[in-house]
């Protein structure tokens, strides 16, 4: 068994020893009911037979699938990817699949919010067709030994700090993707680096899907929107706002003519001090290869990323040099 089957494996069962339970099957259909009769009638899948089955003849007669992979604890974020899927495709799948295969053995696995029968009523109201929600031993099944790794833009960043995490998403991606063949797959600007890591491998192992990355949802006092920040208190939750805007900084010092990266840097970092908040990370790289810039020349891409209480959180901006993001 490989390191990362080991991985996979001890995970799967720490979040069962924890008491980790998706929602029962009667717990689906009463969020099913609840959305009203306006909404389609949302299909709950947990098998791969079944979902193939469920979509072969929506293939046949040429109708366009969607697919938004998730892993759950719905917000406004992944309802704006429904959306921009319902918009764009006959036939919309939204995957419900907390990866034990991108989590550290120390990392929150088994605090991760779930609520899937809450989530179910959300796809609903949101008219989704089918919500694949696997068990673990569905992805992962006994003897379950390959990897997919990217190089390059998975090792950076995230990649750096989070060790195996980019080979967690590349693999479960890459069978979501087998599992459910769809037109295009759905993704949000937020999670940056994962983006760029899943069109690599889309395009080096000429997987016949179109990656869209869709912009970030925040709230209003510039929060980006994320599963984890449910675990935030007041307090946590005001300082949170530290990540905004240090990327505001940036933005600000770049339109104002800025070009040096260090100082664009250090005007973010100064922002995100002034509310006692330590980034894990703060980088000024090229958007396509996050390579490190020292001049600003036509585009950045500001990526961070700070422990706040309980929560990791990332978060980026796009800076164009006239000053648009």
């Amino acid at each position: 068994m490989t390191a990362f089957a080991r991985s996979v494996a001890a995970a799967a069962g720490a979040s069962r020893a924890a008491g980790v339970a998706r929602a029962t099957e009667a717990a689906v259909a009463g969020a099913n009911g609840a959305t009203g009769a306006a909404a389609r009638d949302l299909r709950i899948v947990r098998t791969v037979a079944e979902l193939r089955a469920l979509l072969a003849p929506e293939r046949r007669a040429g109708r366009s699938i969607g697919l938004v992979p998730t892993m759950g604890a719905f917000h406004a974020g992944h309802r704006s990817l429904m959306a921009r899927a319902r918009a764009e495709h006959d036939v919309v799948v939204v995957s419900l699949f907390v990866n034990p295969a991108q989590f550290a053995p120390n990392e929150d696995l088994s605090a991760y919010p779930r609520d899937e029968a809450r989530d179910a009523e959300i796809a609903a109201a949101e008219d989704i067709d089918v919500l694949f929600a696997p068990p673990v031993e569905e992805v992962y099944p006994d003897g379950f030994a390959t990897t997919v790794s990217v190089g390059g833009v998975g090792e950076p960043l995230e990649g750096a700090h989070r060790p195996g995490h980019f080979d967690g998403v590349a693999t479960v991606v890459t069978k979501l993707l087998n599992m459910v063949g769809p037109d295009t797959a759905y993704f949000g600007q937020k999670d940056a680096q994962q983006a760029l890591v899943i069109r690599k491998l889309a395009r080096d192992l000429d997987l016949p899907v179109q990656i869209e990355v869709c912009p970030t949802v925040r709230e209003p006092d510039g929060l980006a929107l994320s599963s984890r920040n449910a675990y935030l208190d007041d307090d946590q939750r005001a300082r949170a706002v530290a990540l905004s805007r240090a990327l505001r900084a940036a933005e600000v010092a770049v339109a104002a003519g800025e070009r040096d990266a260090a100082a664009v840097e250090a005007a973010a970092r100064a922002a995100m001090a002034s509310h006692d908040v330590e980034p894990e990370y703060l980088a000024l790289v090229d958007p396509e290869t996050l390579a490190p810039v020292d001049r600003i020349g036509r585009e950045v891409l500001v990526a961070l990323a700070a422990r706040v209480g309980p929560a990791r959180l990332i978060d980026n901006t796009l800076i164009q040099t006239n000053g648009r993001t």
